[in-house]
């Protein structure tokens, strides 16, 4: 591993020569302020990165318009991070965004990094490295873009830059000979993919030949030679049928956006007409093997709930467990505490509680624990007080999650309690312990360990962690990593989003938070619900309370969900009304928006369950909700691609033959045709009675507008509509299989 660092001088600036990264010699250059420089400009000292010192950064004059720095090496070299330095404190000055490319040439560049720096004075690193097939491509430029600040009206500084990679000559020639293979071949699967699109079939062979390069998989080969050249759509139906059999379609489906689908579930009614009443701040789990369902405790508006309930979803049916747990040797009567449950051992956990001013006085404040047997219907206090063991003391709005391979439950921030009558919700003293750090249980030892105290630090300069109140926190039991974002601290509302790795400690910042305004991610609050699926990579989202850029908090509809894999965000259902008349009628339909709620997920049906909790003002005049809710997210299936795929072969089939026999085109139309229509799909039904219209067109005027320059084909007429047909066909195939998505004409002015 060999390194370079450089500080940039000047604003406005053209390319500034930089040495290649070798031979882990680290060269600075000073910063100094001015307009402009020469490509082989070459600073008068050589410095060390120097936080202290506030002259001692590239600056631009303004923050318009857009400006860049382009760093070019003296040689080819594998970048595989960017580092930036920071001035000793907070600036306003700093990147609060900003993007970075790399490429061979300073005008074909690919997009490397689109994130920002936090407002601290810690210096942050970033990988860069560009894969293809599995291999780094080598840059000679690096290009920095700042966008955005910390001041919206300031200019960009950058205090100090370094860049880290790979220069031996062996190493990066073997990328760059790959790279430029790669390249070849995708050129020539380019021409390929032309010279058949555009019916040149004597090129397309003779290249294929000389070059040996295969365009696309030989399922779509045939898929292609039976549509485009022999209209042969019977066989085209069996193939893609197959394509079904082998789940060929499931990387299709899996990019495709999620549809919400609310529905309200109405318990079956019993004898005695149980069923859990109206509340705010209480806790479900569930069990999805099992199928069961369980609440405890909340706030009803007047006090603390202690009553326990498990729903059967197979029997559609709440059962009251205890009407007061506390007098079955269980946990009091509470609020604002967090449920847990072991699937494998069929244990439910319970932690924390909020009490007022006036309770703290009458009792002393200790953090008990305990545990709910399922199979025995037991409860068990494990410990009165946690803090005496080593654990976090009497917290409220906090977050855990089980570990239920390990045994271990983890614990993260809250608001810890005080028995002085000064520390309420809104409480914004910053005295050290007010919020509690994240802790881990081991439960076959009973052993507490404090992983991260809030906000510190460790010794060897890992990220630190922000305790806060009414975040999110999930586990993942394939990579080992909670995911943590959201919540509170004070009145900050924070909308970052980071993950913990259990196994190293280390911490990735998924989202900062300063991106507020981004349409492409949601605006995370203080009582969003949060779930993951391990097998599908996603997480969950449902927005509770929020602050739009004017500080005006909000409480409004939205469902998203997040690609871990793809590190992106996904809004699948949005309603931002706050109309109080229009949610009357809506409350058979949708849930209004609300908080203190509880959202739980069945990752093995792939559905969840919402629950009560405090709507909002505008919402409903209820003072708590109690209602009861099933959201499903559906996607195409397999079924319904293959579908659909058959109505456009048919649909192709049907315009053929429109053109040389309309009679038996209204015959085709009125029976296979109408077989695989979606008629409950408007616009696809709509479309289907439109096609009568072709009937009296004249004879190729169905050919697509960017298939009009094909060459024509005495013995295939319908040549450019049956390569449309196969273009959009195969967009439903992985990616792997495909001819390119690009065309030969996009890369020509």
């Amino acid at each position: 591993m060999a390194e370079f660092s450089t500080s940039m001088p000047g604003s406005n600036c053209p390319t500034t020569s930089i040495p290649s990264l070798g031979n882990s010699e680290k060269l600075q250059y000073t910063i100094h302020k001015c307009s402009s420089f020469s490509a082989n400009y070459v600073p008068e000292n050589i410095l060390v990165d120097k936080p202290n010192d506030q002259a001692s950064r590239w600056t631009s004059e303004s923050n318009w318009p857009p400006q860049h720095i382009t760093l070019k090496l003296e040689k080819l070299s594998i970048v595989e991070s960017i580092t930036f330095g920071k001035y000793e404190k907070t600036h306003v000055c700093n990147l609060q965004k900003f993007q970075i490319l790399g490429g061979l040439s300073e005008g074909k560049m690919v997009d490397l990094l689109n994130s920002g720096l936090q407002n601290s004075h810690e210096a942050e690193e970033f990988p860069l490295t560009y894969m293809v097939e599995g291999c780094p491509v080598p840059c000679l430029y690096i290009k920095i873009v700042p966008i955005l600040t910390y001041g919206t009206s300031y200019n960009f500084s950058i205090w100090y830059v370094k860049l880290q990679g790979i220069q031996e000559d062996g190493a990066v020639q073997h990328c760059l000979r790959h790279y430029n293979k790669y390249r070849e071949r995708e050129v020539a699967r380019l021409c390929l993919k032309h010279f058949r699109q555009h019916n040149y079939p004597e090129a397309f062979e003779i290249l294929q030949q000389s070059t040996d390069v295969v365009l696309e998989d030989p399922l779509l080969t045939t898929l292609h030679q039976k549509i485009v050249c022999e209209g042969d759509y019977r066989s085209c139906e069996r193939i893609l049928e197959g394509t079904m059999k082998d789940k060929l379609f499931t990387s299709f489906i899996s990019r495709q956006t999620y549809q919400a689908e609310w529905t309200q579930v109405s318990p079956s009614i019993g004898d005695d007409d149980t069923r859990p009443g109206m509340r705010g701040g209480h806790q479900m789990c569930i069990d999805p093997d099992a199928e069961m369902l369980y609440l405890l405790g909340g706030w009803d508006g007047k006090s603390d709930l202690g009553d326990f309930w498990s729903y059967d979803i197979n029997s559609n049916r709440w059962n009251c467990i205890s009407a007061d747990s506390s007098k079955e040797d269980g946990p009091s009567p509470r609020s604002c505490f967090k449920l847990c449950i072991d699937t494998n051992k069929k244990q439910i956990y319970t932690l924390g509680r909020y009490m007022d001013s006036n309770m703290r006085k009458l009792i002393p404040l200790k953090s008990d624990f305990y545990v709910y047997d399922i199979e025995a219907n037991k409860w068990t206090l494990i410990c009165d007080d946690t803090a005496s063991y080593g654990g976090p003391r009497l917290i409220f709005d906090h977050q855990m999650c089980m570990d239920p391979v390990n045994s271990v439950i983890y614990v993260f921030g809250g608001r810890i309690l005080f028995s002085g009558p000064s520390d309420s919700l809104t409480d914004e003293r910053p005295t050290e312990g007010s919020f509690s750090g994240l802790y881990s249980y081991h439960i076959p030892t009973n052993t507490w360990t404090l992983l991260r105290p809030d906000i510190e630090a460790t010794a060897n300069g890992q990220q630190s962690l922000k305790a806060r109140i009414g975040h999110s926190m999930l586990f993942h039991p394939g990579n080992r990593k909670l995911y943590i974002f959201g919540g509170q601290r004070g009145k900050e509302c924070l909308s970052d989003f980071f993950s913990y790795d259990l196994d190293t400690g280390e911490v990735e910042i998924i989202l900062d938070g300063f991106k507020k305004d981004d349409p492409g991610a949601p605006c995370l609050g203080s009582t969003q619900r949060a779930t993951i699926d391990p097998e599908l990579n996603e997480i969950h989202v449902l927005s509770g309370m929020s602050k739009d850029k004017d500080r005006k908090e909000g409480i409004k509809n939205s469902f998203w969900v997040y690609y871990i894999e793809q590190k992106r965000w996904s809004c699948v259902y949005k309603n931002e009304s706050c109309d109080q008349v229009y949610w009357k009628k809506q409350q058979h339909y949708e849930p209004c928006p609300r908080y203190a709620h509880q959202l739980v997920y069945d990752h093995i049906n792939k559905k969840h369950y919402l629950f009560g909790g405090n709507p909002g003002k505008s919402a409903m005049s209820k003072p708590r909700l109690d209602d009861f809710w099933l959201l499903t997210l559906r996607r195409p299936t397999n079924e319904q691609l293959l579908r659909r795929c058959l109505y456009l072969l048919r649909k192709t089939k049907f315009l053929e033959m429109a053109a040389s026999s309309p009679l038996d085109a209204l015959k085709f139309l009125q029976t296979e045709m109408t077989q695989v229509v979606d008629h409950s799909n408007q616009q696809e039904e709509s479309e289907f009675q439109q096609l009568t219209c072709n009937l009296f067109k004249a004879p190729g005027s169905v050919v697509p507008a960017h298939l009009l320059n094909v060459r024509a084909s005495e013995d295939n007429p319908h040549f450019a509509i049956r390569t449309e047909l196969f273009d959009t066909l195969v967009n439903f195939f992985p990616d792997h299989m495909t001819q390119p998505k690009k065309n030969l004409l996009d890369y020509l002015l």
